[in-house]
């Protein structure tokens, strides 16, 4: 069953919409996820024969791939969000999460490329949490 889902970057100059169904959702931990978010992982879902539709600035979506890699990125040029990459050649479109501007209908499948994980990675569940930056 396919459904349809809108995102947008930061600065809300990037909108998009995608028709299709999420398959795989991945926590990727390998270093160039690192880089590009700046995190521990990034959180991408995986959504293969689906249409992405930009609604507004597709003139500002900008392409990084890895040389000699599969690793690709979307962003947003004004303000550096990831966006989705439409993998024509794989057949798929890779969505981050973090760019849906809905809820998502599936949980992550699993961590992925753990070997790389930063060695800071560790222990979450066991540190305060706060619903608004702590005073």
């Amino acid at each position: 069953m396919s459904h349809l889902y809108t995102g947008s970057c930061l600065c809300g100059d990037v909108r998009f919409e995608l028709e299709g169904e999420f398959k795989k959702f991945f926590l990727c931990h390998c270093s160039r996820c690192q880089k590009t978010s700046g995190s521990a992982h990034c959180a991408n879902l995986f959504a293969p024969g689906a249409k992405l539709n930009w609604l507004s600035g597709e003139d500002k979506v900008s392409f990084y791939r890895h040389e000699d890699t599969n690793f690709a990125r979307s962003f947003c040029s004004s303000c550096g969000s990831n966006v989705p990459v439409d993998a024509k050649s794989r057949g798929l479109v890779v969505v981050p999460a973090g760019c849906l501007d809905c809820d998502v209908d599936i949980t992550p499948d699993a961590h992925i490329f753990t070997d790389s994980k930063g060695n800071w990675d560790e222990g979450f569940a066991d540190i305060p949490a706060f619903e608004a930056m702590p005073s």
